[in-house]
C-alpha cells in the first residue's frame, strides 16, 4: 500500500473530524479517503476511527499511532520541499564564448519550460572539458569533429566589405610577385582554435601556398574581429557569427570545415536530461545548420 498517501487521509480525518472535510482539504474523492484509510487500518492492523458515531472519532489505537502518521507525513512533506528546490537549483553548463546573451537566454528560456534550471559559464574548448573534469560545472558543450558530434555549426569566412558571389579560395589570398597588395590574413579565433579545424586549415594554407603569417589562431574572439573590421583581413566563423558581428560571409571552396558539438556530464543522466528536450534550442544557440550568409 501506499504508506505516505494512507497517513495523509488519516491525519486530514483526524483534524477535521469528518471523512468528508478530511478529503477536501487533502484534495481527494471521500471514497478515496475512505479506500486509503481502510487500507492503512489492515496494514496497521487496528482501527484508526469509530465508524459507530457520525463524527469521524479517533479509537484508542488512532491516537496511539496519530502522532508517528504525522510526523511521517511532515517528512514526505519535507521532502517533496527539498526536491522541488533540488530540481530548481540551476545547472551550471559551459559553453562557447561565441554564444550571444540572447541566444543563451532563449536557451534558458526554453529549458525552464521542461524545469531545467541553467546558469552558463563561457568558456574555451579545453576550459570547457577541464571544468567538467574539475567538477566546477556539471555539464559542457564539448568541442568534438563534427561527424563525431551531436550538433555541427559549418564555417566559412568572413570579412566587413562584400566578399562577391561564390565561395572563398584561401589560393586567391597569395601575394603576388609585386608584394604590392597587402596581405589578407584568415584569423582563427579561440573556439576553433582545436585540431580538427585549426589543423585541416594550416595544411590547407602550407598547400596552397601561403606563409604562415597569413593564417593566424587569435587569443581572443574580440581582437580578431578588430582586425578585420580595419582591415580586408577574414574571419573564420559561421554564417549565425558572421551575422551578429555585420560581416559578409562566405564558405571556404577548397575545404569543409565545421565546429561539432556533443554534450559531456559530470553525472550520465545530466546527458540525457539536456540533449533529449533541448536538442533543438542547443541547435540554434550554437547555430547549427545556419544557412549562407551575404
Amino acid at each position: 500500500m501506499d504508506l505516505i498517501a494512507g497517513c495523509r487521509a488519516f491525519v486530514g480525518v483526524s483534524d477535521t473530524g469528518s471523512f468528508t472535510r478530511g478529503a477536501a482539504a487533502a484534495r481527494i474523492p471521500q471514497s478515496v479517503a475512505s479506500r486509503r484509510i481502510a487500507a492503512l487500518e489492515r496494514h496497521l492492523g487496528g482501527r484508526l476511527f469509530d465508524r459507530s458515531t457520525r463524527r469521524a472519532a479517533l479509537t484508542p489505537f488512532g491516537r496511539e499511532v496519530l502522532p508517528a502518521a504525522r510526523r511521517l507525513v511532515q517528512l514526505a512533506e519535507a521532502l517533496e520541499q527539498d526536491a522541488r528546490r533540488a530540481r530548481r537549483r540551476p545547472m551550471r553548463i559551459a559553453v562557447p564564448e561565441t554564444c550571444t546573451t540572447r541566444a543563451l537566454a532563449e536557451l534558458d528560456s526554453e529549458a525552464r519550460s521542461h524545469e531545467v534550471f541553467l546558469e552558463f559559464r563561457p568558456a574555451a574548448p579545453a576550459e570547457r572539458a577541464e571544468l567538467v573534469r574539475r567538477h566546477d560545472v556539471r555539464a559542457a558543450l564539448a568541442a568534438v569533429p563534427p561527424e563525431d558530434g551531436a550538433w555541427r555549426v559549418p564555417l566559412g569566412v568572413a570579412g566587413a566589405a562584400a566578399l562577391g558571389p561564390g565561395a572563398v579560395y584561401l589560393e586567391s589570398l597569395r601575394v603576388g610577385r609585386s608584394g604590392r597588395t597587402p596581405r589578407r590574413r584568415v584569423w582563427i579565433q579561440p573556439e576553433d582554435d582545436v585540431p580538427h579545424i585549426r589543423d585541416r586549415l594550416t595544411r590547407l594554407r602550407d598547400a596552397v601556398g601561403l606563409p604562415p603569417a597569413q593564417v593566424v589562431a587569435a587569443d581572443a574572439v574580440t581582437a580578431a574581429v578588430a582586425e578585420v573590421l580595419g582591415s580586408a583581413d577574414l574571419l573564420l566563423c559561421s554564417p549565425q557569427q558572421a551575422r551578429e558581428l555585420g560581416l559578409h560571409w562566405r564558405p571556404l571552396g577548397e575545404i569543409d570545415l565545421a565546429r561539432g558539438f556533443e554534450i559531456t556530464a559530470a553525472f550520465g543522466d545530466d546527458v540525457e536530461r539536456l540533449r533529449a528536450p533541448l536538442w533543438s534550442a542547443i541547435a540554434q544557440c550554437l547555430g547549427a545548420g545556419s544557412e549562407e550568409s551575404g
